[in-house]
């Protein structure tokens, strides 16, 4: 796979984000829902047009997101808003773990289980563009603010894609784990 030059910018509406133990509630029409184990970081003051370097000091913490897609909707859309943006499609947590106690957010283990099979195995030192590159391009596009969530992608593993896709159902349980940062646990359920 050819890595991209720039990160792929998607804005997910506040009403997407829930914590830990909470459903994730999938309408009925969906028929693809995915997963996406990713790596949050956590804004920790405004900034604008920083730059690598500057946004080290830019970062609170980190915690896992489950980036949940409507893979369905994704392919009729042709893009990703809606079918990223439908209401507890943003799991997060189970807290924040402050920038200083990670020693290198570029080499953590990252996990995902669907009723308890392991879907992603993986590192975050497998990430085409490191945190300070994507803080410091986004920060170019626009001002960054103190809380802001930046999550940095998936690895292999999603359902998308595959001829043997075995995407979401009601009453999946996904645990999702992050090296450090505990483990991220939802119900999908659909209503």
């Amino acid at each position: 796979m050819i890595p991209p030059d720039e990160p792929v910018i998607i804005i997910k509406p506040k009403t997407t984000l829930t914590g830990t133990t909470s459903d994730i509630i999938c309408p009925s029409f969906v028929s693809k829902l995915d997963y996406e184990v990713e790596l949050a970081v956590i804004i920790g003051k405004d900034c604008k047009n920083i730059t690598e370097q500057e946004s080290k000091n830019a970062v609170f913490g980190y915690m896992i997101l489950n980036d949940a897609s409507s893979r369905d909707v994704q392919a009729k859309d042709k893009q990703f808003t809606r079918a990223k943006g439908f209401d507890t499609f943003a799991p997060c947590g189970p807290w924040i773990t402050t920038a200083d106690e990670i020693l290198d957010p570029h080499n953590l283990r990252m996990v995902t289980r669907v009723n308890g099979i392991v879907r992603q195995d993986s590192s975050t030192s497998n990430m085409f563009l490191k945190i300070p590159t994507i803080i410091s391009m986004l920060s170019k596009a626009m001002t960054l603010e103190k809380g802001d969530i930046i999550s940095t992608g998936t690895p292999a593993g999603v359902m998308l894609n595959r001829p043997d896709a075995v995407y979401l159902k009601n009453g999946d349980k996904i645990e999702m784990e992050i090296e450090g940062l505990g483990k991220l646990e939802n119900t999908v359920k659909f209503v």
